[in-house]
C-alpha cells in the first residue's frame, strides 16, 4: 500500500508539481494540501483519491511556483507610509533612517496584500490531468510492489504448508509418547490401577489434545488465502482475516501438541505467520 507519485506541469507564469505519497493504513486516510485559489476543486480531488487509490494513509499536494516577473502579492503603500509616520511620532526626532523605518513598517500586519486569483478553468484541466498522472505512477508503484508480495505470500504458505505436513507425520508418535508418559507416571506412583478406568481416562485426555480439526481447518485456510491471492478485486482486509484464522489454528495446535518435535514445527509456522502479518497492510 505504500506508494509514490509525482508529476510536473510548465505553465506560462507557474510550474505546478503534484506528489502524492501513500503509507499502510486499515482504511483511507486523506490528507490534502492545496493552493487557496484551487480550493474549489478540493472536493473533486478527494472523490478522485478515494475512488483510485482506496485504502492507505494519502498525503496529496499541489505546489506552485511562480516563474513570471508578476507577482500576486503587492506592496500596500497607504498602509505602510501610515506606519512609518506613526513610527516616526514615537520616537518625537527627524533624524531616522527612512530604510530602518521602512523595514520595521514592511513587517507590520497587512503591509503586505495578496490579490486573489480567480480559478482559470482551462488552467485547472491541465492540472488535473497531471493529477491523474500522479495516481497512475503510484498505482504503478503499488503494482509493481504487490507482485514482489505475491511471491513471497506464496513461498511462506507453502512453508507453513510443508510445516504442516511435519505436525501430521509427528500426530501418531505423538499418542505413542503421550500414553507412554502418562503409564510411566502412574507406575512412579507404585499404586494399583485399574485398567478399564485408566484406558477411559487416557481416551479422554487424548481427545482433548486431538488437533484433526485444527490440522483440517489450517490447510483450508491456506488454500484459501491462496486462491484469494488470484481474485482481481481490493482484497487486502479479507486476507488479513484469513491470516487471523490461520493464527488461531496453529495457535491452538501448538497448546495441543505437548510433544516437542511438533511444537518445533508450530514454531516454524508461527515465524512463517508473523513474516505474512508483518507484509499483510501492503495489501488493497
Amino acid at each position: 500500500m505504500t506508494g509514490y507519485g509525482k508529476s510536473v506541469l510548465q505553465l506560462p507564469t507557474k510550474k505546478v508539481t503534484i506528489e502524492i505519497k501513500s503509507l499502510n493504513s486499515k482504511s483511507l486516510d486523506l490528507n490534502v494540501r492545496i493552493p487557496s485559489y484551487y480550493k474549489e476543486k478540493e472536493l473533486d480531488v478527494r472523490k478522485k483519491l478515494a475512488n483510485e487509490l482506496i485504502r492507505g494513509k494519502i498525503d496529496f499536494a499541489i505546489f506552485v511556483e511562480m516563474t513570471a516577473d508578476e507577482t500576486a502579492t503587492v506592496i500596500n503603500p497607504g498602509v505602510v507610509k501610515n506606519y512609518m509616520q506613526q513610527l516616526k511620532n514615537i520616537v518625537h526626532t527627524n533624524n531616522e533612517n527612512e530604510l530602518d523605518l521602512l523595514k520595521m513598517a514592511i513587517q507590520m500586519p497587512d503591509a503586505l496584500k495578496t490579490e486573489r486569483e480567480e480559478l482559470d478553468e482551462n488552467e485547472w484541466e491541465l492540472i488535473n490531468a497531471i493529477v491523474d498522472e500522479a495516481i497512475k505512477e503510484i498505482i504503478q508503484y503499488r503494482i509493481d510492489e504487490a507482485a514482489a508480495l505475491e511471491d513471497d505470500f506464496r513461498t511462506r504458505i507453502f512453508n507453513i504448508k510443508n510445516y504442516l505436513e511435519e505436525v501430521k507425520s509427528f500426530d501418531n508418535e505423538r499418542i505413542t509418547n503421550v500414553k507412554e508418559r502418562l503409564r510411566k507416571s502412574i507406575d512412579d506412583l507404585k499404586v494399583t490401577v485399574d485398567e478399564n478406568r485408566f484406558e477411559q481416562e487416557l481416551i479422554y485426555y487424548l481427545e482433548k489434545l486431538d488437533i484433526n480439526e485444527e490440522k483440517v481447518r489450517l490447510e483450508n485456510h491456506l488454500n484459501y488465502f491462496l486462491q484469494t491471492l488470484e481474485t482481481e478485486d481490493s482484497n487486502g482486509k479479507k486476507l488479513g482475516f484469513i491470516v487471523q484464522e490461520m493464527g488461531r489454528e496453529i495457535n491452538t495446535t501448538g497448546s495441543k501438541a505437548n510433544f516437542a518435535p511438533m511444537q518445533k514445527a508450530v514454531i516454524q509456522m508461527k515465524n512463517e505467520l508473523e513474516q505474512i502479518k508483518e507484509q499483510i497492510l501492503n495489501i488493497l
